[in-house]
């Protein structure tokens, strides 16, 4: 695995790789590797004759209040980690070499970012698509693997990718979960031990949503059930429990062909989401 931080070498080497005729497989992080970040290391590997991974903690998808600072980081870890899953490329940027002194033109998101993370943190999709945008121009992957945890995510990217024309194919890899059911994140270490034993709970009443609404009842009320279950069993702040069309995110009455149950529960100092996507064959015709 060759280790890159500048966009003119990256450039130059995965010129010559496409020119030699080999498809590209991306997969960008902001580090801290965990399993779920490894599962899309091996799917691109899987697909791809070239597999590229991004660390880069992007300050524009931080708010002023959020946890950039604390962010965890380990670059020796994850560099090990990264070949051992058998990326090829690891790019490991500078916000310098990424954005110099400050952005011109950044990428605004009009749809998609008006529920879920996005109501509670403006501008986070802004920069998630800014950054996404210029990693993009600089890998031309063939394809670009995302985690469905932050499932929203994944819908930004899709309508990135629709809106820009990249010719890129957007695969979206099921979430890596604890043997408990908690949804692996890089953030899960800033968990005290109790917020740690309590949030597999998370998972717990999406489940249970899920599984009300697969024997018939409405999402309306599996998901009032669900959010009392969730109350009663955490002390963390529930920022969201809601129910959405996926990928348009829209509200929802009752079920449709492919929906999103998804939570967000805020620690003390972290915050964590977790979905689970529904898709009704019924309803499709």
């Amino acid at each position: 695995m060759k280790i890159v931080n500048r966009i003119d070498e990256l450039r130059r080497l995965l010129t010559e790789e496409k020119t030699n005729g080999k498809t590209i497989g991306f997969v960008p992080t902001m580090g801290y590797l965990h399993a779920g970040h490894l599962s899309l290391i091996h799917a691109a590997r899987k697909e791809n004759e070239i597999v590229v991974i991004s660390i880069f903690v992007n300050p524009l998808q931080f708010g002023p209040n959020e946890d950039f600072d604390q962010y965890p980081r380990d670059i020796e870890r994850d560099e090990a980690l990264a070949r051992e899953a058998g990326a090829d490329y690891l790019f490991y940027p500078t916000v310098a070499e990424m954005y110099g002194e400050q952005p011109m033109v950044t990428v605004k998101v009009h749809q998609r970012t008006d529920s879920l993370c996005g109501k509670s943190r403006p501008g986070h999709f802004d920069g998630v698509a800014t950054v996404l945008t210029k990693l993009f121009n600089i890998v031309g992957p063939t394809r670009a693997y995302f985690g469905l945890k932050d499932a929203q995510q994944v819908a930004v990217v899709e309508g990135l990718i629709q809106d820009f024309n990249f010719p890129i194919k957007l695969v979206g890899v099921e979430i890596k979960r604890e043997e408990d059911g908690l949804a692996l994140s890089s953030r899960n270490v800033n968990l005290t031990a109790d917020e740690r034993a309590e949030a597999v709970h998370i998972s717990k009443a999406l489940f249970k949503i899920k599984e009300a609404i697969d024997n018939g009842v409405t999402p309306e009320a599996a998901i009032a059930e669900g959010r009392g279950y969730l109350q009663g069993h955490i002390t963390g702040t529930i920022d969201y429990l809601e129910g959405l069309s996926y990928p348009e995110l829209k509200p929802i009455t009752s079920v449709s062909a492919k929906m999103i149950v998804a939570a967000a529960v805020q620690y003390s100092k972290v915050r964590l989401i977790d979905n689970v996507i529904i898709s009704n064959e019924e309803s499709r015709g």
